[in-house]
This record gives structure tokens, sequence and C-alpha cells, in this order.
């Protein structure tokens, strides 16, 4: 049948019966309404109904039409082996909308597939739905993160804050961010990822409005603000890691994660490249509230079409369930967390690290890259926003070219203990390397170039560390990215307050030659220690 609707000619919709509790035979009585006789087309249906909402249809039996030359037959079993079907009548209808049932067909390779007139947009696979609205609140994310670092250089100029004070600022928001990360992991997994995600987005949305008005009010208030916003996007990570480990095979674990956290990427491109337009137009507080105000959209959507696991969506596909099911680990609740298990072994402790080392040197770029543009290169506003946009660019498509070759070693055979390995590597040298040559440019644009290719390098990490979680403790990978977290949001808290000192006592060359060694070590300790097979069920 090549996936088209099956042609019958029938002058009036047959007669609809309720599902049997067995197998039975069913007959369905379909008279013509166009004719005078009484003309009557007799069926003989087995139909067999599966769990779920598909079912197959067995459906032997002959017919007359108006007059006897218009006779035909119709073969098909619950295979759907070819169907045989002479003179055909002069109307037709589609089997499914009149019988409402899916017809299970094959392709020309012989595998099955639900005949189905089903819009494609209902159809698209539900998990990589979940994925495309954990990308979206991740770009909503770093463009609530990120605008600081833009506004901060008008902001400083109004309320005359030195170097010291506005790496106070921004290192106010790890704050908050540090005290949920394990908190969220344990209540992700407990509870469910999505009401996580969700507190997380309306929360940090309401504390970004909020941050011009603390702002007015005096510095504790801003500081106050900046950690409760990053109370809020803590949980979010591990909100994540929790769902995605849930909804996604491992075959499509990089790919997914790698799409997730471009959005990161991409929500720094976006508030870098907005946010110098809003200021210039309408002042700096107008960043905050319009990047705040769109959280409440996407929760709206988050709403309504999430789930915190597949077996509590009513409209999976069968199809699509039994994919993700595969070599699944238990659906039992996680009631306690083996804490003692967990910090026994050598693996975890080297993605603690590891994530320290990976997190010093990507949050000094984050939060001081547009002030490396304004002083050491001469930027203006606007330039500095412009120019920190291809660092971002470079990292939301490394991190899928990433993702897309880290699942291709492992689909051709690569342990994925190698495959981490290797991708991680690159996550560290890559911008240890091109960070040690920002000291021997001589041009901006070199030092652009430098700053990207620094950035796109550590993407890889999204197919290395950043994977990891799932591979070893996939039950409490919330709990587990939680734990890393922490670590890395202690790098984020020390290395950009440590920025702001060595700035006001040295260079920008002590700066970078800091998140140099951490790279080397992490480097070291990824490669002794690191594993991807799972330790912990």
């Amino acid at each position: 049948m090549n996936g088209r609707a099956l042609p019958i000619n029938l002058y009036s919709p047959p007669e609809r019966h309720l599902p049997p509790e067995s197998p039975v035979y069913r007959k369905l009585l379909c008279s013509d309404s166009n004719s005078n006789s009484n003309s009557k087309l007799r069926f003989r249906f087995n139909v067999q109904f599966l769990s779920g909402s598909s079912v197959h249809v067995l459906l032997n039996g002959s017919g007359v039409g108006r007059n006897h030359n218009q006779a035909w037959k119709v073969r098909s079993d619950v295979k759907s082996e070819p169907y045989e079907l002479s003179k055909s009548a002069p109307e037709s209808f589609k089997f499914k909308a009149k019988l409402g049932v899916d017809v299970v067909s094959k392709d020309e390779n012989g595998d099955e597939f639900v005949d189905s007139d089903v819009p494609w947009w209902e159809e698209f696979p539900k998990r990589w739905t979940i994925v495309i609205l954990c990308f979206s609140a991740f770009l909503l994310c770093n463009m609530d993160r990120v605008n600081m670092s833009i506004a901060i250089l008008p902001m400083s100029s109004e309320f005359h804050w030195n170097s010291t004070t506005v790496g106070l600022i921004q290192s106010s928001f790890f704050w908050g961010y540090l005290l949920t990360q394990i908190a969220g992991g344990i209540w992700a997994d407990t509870v469910g990822g999505k009401r996580v995600l969700a507190f997380g987005v309306i929360w940090w949305s309401v504390a970004t409005v909020l941050t011009p008005i603390a702002a007015k009010l005096g510095l504790p208030f801003l500081l106050i603000v900046r950690a409760f916003m990053g109370i809020g996007e803590g949980v979010a990570m591990p909100a994540m890691n929790n769902l995605l480990s849930k909804w996604v095979p491992v075959a499509e674990r990089s790919r997914s994660l790698a799409l997730v956290y471009s959005g990161m990427y991409l929500g720094s491109v976006t508030g870098l490249a907005f946010s110098p337009f809003l200021i210039h137009s309408y002042g700096w507080p107008s960043v905050f509230f319009s990047f705040g105000s769109l959280g409440t959209v996407w929760t709206a959507l988050w709403l309504s079409k999430a789930y915190s696991s597949p077996l509590e969506d009513p409209e999976l596909r069968p199809e699509e369930k039994k994919l993700i099911f595969r070599d699944r680990v238990s659906e039992e609740p996680v009631k306690t967390i083996p804490w003692r298990l967990i910090l026994s072994k050598a693996p975890v402790w080297a993605l603690i690290t590891c994530h320290f080392c990976h997190n010093w040197g990507t949050f000094i770029l984050l939060t001081w890259m547009p002030t490396y543009y304004n002083q050491v290169l001469g930027f203006n506003l606007t330039e500095s926003g412009l120019f920190c946009v291809l660092p971002w660019l470079t990292m939301a498509f490394s991190a899928n070219l990433g993702g897309w070759i880290a699942d291709t070693l492992v689909s051709k055979g690569w342990s994925v203990t190698t495959v981490r390995k290797v991708m991680q590597s690159i996550g560290f040298l890559g911008p240890a390397f091109f960070l040690s040559q920002l000291s021997h440019v001589n041009s901006p644009a070199m030092a652009v170039l430098c700053m990207a290719c620094s950035q796109g390098s550590d993407a890889f990490s999204q197919s290395g560390l950043y994977s990891n979680h799932q591979d070893i403790a996939p039950r409490y990978s919330g709990v587990l990215l939680g734990l890393s977290n922490t670590a890395g949001v202690l790098a984020g808290v020390f290395g950009t307050a440590a920025t702001g000192y060595i700035l006001q006592h040295g260079s920008w060359d002590e700066v970078f030659e800091v998140a140099i060694g951490l790279y080397l070590v992490g480097t070291v300790i990824w490669n002794l220690f690191s594993t991807g097979e799972k330790i912990i069920d």
C-alpha cells in the first residue's frame, strides 16, 4: 500500500462497534443509500486491539456494488501483506477515517509502520519536543544572565563602581546559583524535572525584572536580587539532565545535550546582540524588563506540552515509547540517594574536579569578555556586544558538530569511554592553546579570532564531561550534575571575583594564565580517571 489509505467504495459509513475485550470477529453492514435496491455489502473483520491507541485490522471479504461488474475484494492480515484489488469501485474513502483505526503497513524494506493522516507536526517525536523546549529555556537562561555583562558598563558609570565592585556584582549571581545545584538535582530526581524547570524559569525571570529596581535602591539590594536570580538558574541544569535521561535514548544523548547547551550559547548571542540596541534606545533598565518578560511565554508552552517522563505522557506514540525504553534503566522512582556509593567512585571525583577546571575559564569569558573588548581592544559598547557574539556563535556550531561526531563514533563501535576522553581533551586543550596566543597578537581582529576559536573548542565539552553524568549514573544524573556543577559554580564565584582583583593589581595576561593552568590540570585528571561506563545502578 506504500502508506496510502486503502480505497474502498462504500456509499454510507459503516456501523462502528465498541472494542471487544478479546479478539473476535465482527460484522459490519453497509447499505447503498444512493440506490433503490437493497443491495448490501457484507464484511467480516478480525479486529485485534493492542495496548495503546493503535489496532491491527484483518479484513477479508467481497462485495457487490450497484452492478455486478463492479466486484472487488480485499485481503489483508495483521502484518499487512500485499492486498489484492480488482476493478476498484468508482469512488473511494479513507479506510482509517471511516473505521477510526490505524492500519499497519509495510514499506519496501519490510518494516512495519502505521498508516496515518495525522499532520506532521503532531507526529514530530515528542522526545525532541522536550529537547527543543529545554533548548529554549537555556536560551532564555543565558539571555537573562549575560545582559548584565553589557549593562554593567553604563551602570558602573552611573553608580560610580570600580573594578572590584563590578567583580562583586558579577559574582553575586553565583551565590544563589551555588545553593540550588545539589538541591535542584535531588528535587528533579524525586519529583520530576518538569516542575523543577518551570519553577526555575519563573523565579529567574521575576528576578531579572526586579534588577533595575534593586540597583536604584542600592548595592546590597542588587546583590540580593542577583543571588536570587542565581537560585532560579541553579536548578535548570539538574532538571534538564533528569528530563533528558528519561526521554532520550543513549544513541541520541550527545546530540540532544549539545543542542540544549547550544541554547545557552545562542542565548548569549541574542543577549549580547540586542542589549546594546536596547540600552542606546531605551536605557539600560529596558534590557532586564524585556528579557525577563519572555519567561512567561515559555512557561505557558512548557506546562501544556512537557511531561517529566514518557510514562506520564498520554499522547506519546507507541513506536516512540518503544524506542525510548530500549536499553533503559529502571523506571522505579528515586526515593533515597546513595551518597556513600556515589562519593566513593573515582570517576565521580574526576567529573567534579574537571567541571571546576572547565568552568573557571568559561565563566571568566562569559562575564568579562565585553570588558576585555572595551578596555583592551578599545571597542565601544555596541562593538563590544557585537564582537562578543562571534565566540558564542562558534560555540553553538561546535557543540552540535561535536555531538554529531560523538554519537557517530559510538555507533561505529568506539567505546563511550574513549569518545568522552577524546571530546573533553579537545574541550580543554583547545581553549588553553588559543588563550595562550592572546598575549602575542597585535590586532583586535586576531584577538577576536583567538577568543572565537577558544570558545569553539571549549564547546566540545558538551560531548565530554557534560554527557558523562548520564553515562555513569543515569538514575541519579540530576544529583550528579548538581554535585559537579556545584564545583563549577565555585569556579565561577572565585574566578569572576579573582579576575576583578587581578585586573586591579595586574594584567589580563595573568587572568588567562590561571585559566590555562586549570585547563591543563583538567586534561590530565580526565584522561586518568574518567569512564563512560555505568558505575552506579
